[in-house]
């Protein structure tokens, strides 16, 4: 490396310069002397907040704009919250660098699931979500809602909702945790692939970037999110196809959990594995493949 400071992209919400402000923290701490600054970048998904993500063309717009700069060298490495991730990325670049996961369970904001009125109208812009609680509470008004959490929760002050679901973890690193009224168990409410999991993605042939990124990466964190994403990838899955998996390990053996839904709810697939855990990505592509050929039309699959 030059003696350069390190060059970090990231949106510029205020949960994406958190994250990426934690990545450098981290780096700094285990490479005393390094410099890095944070580069904020405006994706498309970031400046189109008044349609659903399924409209104007799904979860890469919060990664395009940070990609082409790594790409052209503009920046040495990116901060992602791995579930915003194509599961195809573009040629030349990798994830090197997966943190231990944070807390990946969803959480209701402004009431408890079992006291929800009946009607009750209840702000998220998942599809996932929303299919996952129409399942549960067909008689729920979902209403599509974009944004950061402030903006999210000054909608449920203005009483525009009466209750929020949001991602357990985004809450906890915006020091917010304490809103959460109730937060959802797998069991009821099955996470997005990849949610509370932060990626470091540089390019590929970048020797110096991996080097420095060896001592902040998880490995258990990385083995349960690539067998996810390699359920979704077999799923081929869009921000129009409500899709949800959540993997797990338990000493050399990973189990995954794995959901597809129709998008108004009314119909599921599911499939569930185990192997071990250096087959992690094999067990998703089988279990993704299976969820495949288990599915008819109205799944949403391309």
């Amino acid at each position: 490396m030059t003696a350069s400071p390190l060059r970090i992209g990231t949106r510029g919400s205020p949960m994406a310069l958190y994250q990426a402000n934690l990545v450098r923290d981290r780096l700094i701490a285990a490479h005393p002397g390094l410099t890095a600054e944070i580069v904020p970048i405006r994706t498309t998904g970031d400046r189109v907040q008044d349609r659903p993500l399924a409209e104007i063309g799904g979860k890469g717009l919060f990664s395009k704009e940070i990609e082409t700069a790594l790409t052209e060298r503009r920046i040495d490495l990116a901060v992602h919250s791995l579930k915003d991730m194509e599961t195809t990325l573009p040629h030349g670049l990798m994830i090197a660098c997966v943190l231990p996961r944070d807390d990946p369970r969803d959480a209701l904001v402004g009431a408890r699931l079992a006291d929800l009125p009946h009607g009750a109208r209840i702000g998220t812009g998942s599809l996932r979500r929303r299919a996952q609680l129409l399942r549960r509470r067909p008689d729920l008004d979902m209403a599509p809602i974009r944004g950061n959490v402030d903006t999210r929760l000054a909608k449920l002050a203005a009483g525009e909702v009466d209750a929020l679901m949001v991602a357990m973890c985004g809450l906890e690193r915006l020091g917010r945790a304490e809103v959460a009224t109730e937060i959802l168990a797998p069991d009821l409410i099955l996470p997005a692939v990849a949610q509370g999991a932060l990626a470091i993605e540089c390019r590929d042939d970048d020797a110096d970037v991996h080097a420095l990124l060896a001592p902040l990466h998880d490995a258990p964190s990385a083995a349960r999110v690539a067998c996810e994403r390699a359920m979704l990838a077999a799923l081929d899955g869009s921000c129009r196809t409500p899709i949800a998996g959540l993997a797990e390990i338990t000493g050399d053996r990973i189990s995954l959990r794995a959901l597809l839904l129709s998008p108004d709810g009314k119909a599921e697939r599911r499939a569930e594995g185990d192997s071990l855990v250096t087959d992690a990505a094999a067990l998703g592509r089988e279990l993704g493949e299976r969820l495949r050929k288990d599915a008819g039309p109205g799944f949403g699959l391309p």
